[in-house]
C-alpha cells in the first residue's frame, strides 16, 4: 500500500475518489451525504476539494495496486488566532479494504504534515458509535465531548457526534512563535 498527498485531482484519481466516497456513505459512513448519493454530488464535492487544495486543504490517499482505497484531509485554521490548528476531516477507508490499518496511516501521513506545518493541535468529529470512534482513541486522541442529534446518517436518522482533539508535539521555535 502506498499513502500519497495530493496537490490536484486529475480524471483517473476523480474516478477512484467518487467510488471511495459512494461505498463508505453507501456502507453507513456518516460524512455529510445522505443516501442515494448521485454522481453529480460527488463530482461537485470532489471539485469543491480540488478548488480547496490551493488555499489550506492537504489531502492524502491510499492505494493498493492502483485502485484508491482510503482518503484522509487536513483543513488548516486560517484565522489569526487560530494558525496553530487543524481539522481532520473525512478519513474514509473501503468497506472492502478495512481492519488492515490503513485508517491509521493514513492519519499518521497527516498528523506527521501538520508536525512539520508547526501545528499543535488537531481536532475531529465523528459519530457516536460508529466503528470509525474506536480507532482515535488508541492512536492519541482525546474525547472532548458528545453533541446529541449533531448530524443526519445516510439513511435520514439523527445521531449524536463526538469531538476528539489530539496535541501534537511543540518545538522551541513553535512556543517562540506564538508569544
Amino acid at each position: 500500500m502506498q499513502i500519497c498527498q495530493l496537490t490536484t485531482i486529475d480524471g483517473n484519481t476523480l474516478e477512484g475518489l467518487n467510488a471511495l466516497l459512494h461505498d463508505c456513505v453507501n456502507n453507513g459512513a456518516s460524512i455529510g451525504f445522505i443516501i442515494p448519493l448521485s454522481n453529480d454530488t460527488t463530482h461537485h464535492y470532489w471539485s469543491q476539494v480540488s478548488k480547496a487544495l490551493e488555499d489550506s486543504l492537504y489531502l492524502w490517499i491510499a492505494k493498493t495496486e492502483g485502485q484508491i482505497v482510503g482518503s484522509v484531509q487536513l483543513n488548516v485554521c486560517t484565522k489569526d488566532n487560530g494558525r496553530h490548528r487543524a481539522e481532520l476531516q473525512k478519513l474514509m477507508v473501503l468497506s472492502s479494504a478495512r481492519q488492515q490499518g490503513i485508517g491509521k496511516q493514513l492519519l499518521e501521513a497527516a498528523e506527521h504534515y501538520a508536525k512539520n506545518l508547526g501545528l499543535r493541535l488537531l481536532v475531529l468529529d465523528t459519530e457516536q458509535g460508529s466503528t470509525a470512534e474506536l480507532i482515535y482513541p488508541r492512536l492519541g486522541w482525546e474525547k472532548a465531548g458528545v453533541i446529541p442529534d449533531y448530524a443526519i446518517t445516510p439513511n435520514g436518522r439523527l445521531h449524536p457526534t463526538v469531538y476528539y482533539f489530539k496535541r501534537l508535539p511543540i518545538t522551541n521555535s513553535d512556543s517562540e512563535s506564538l508569544q
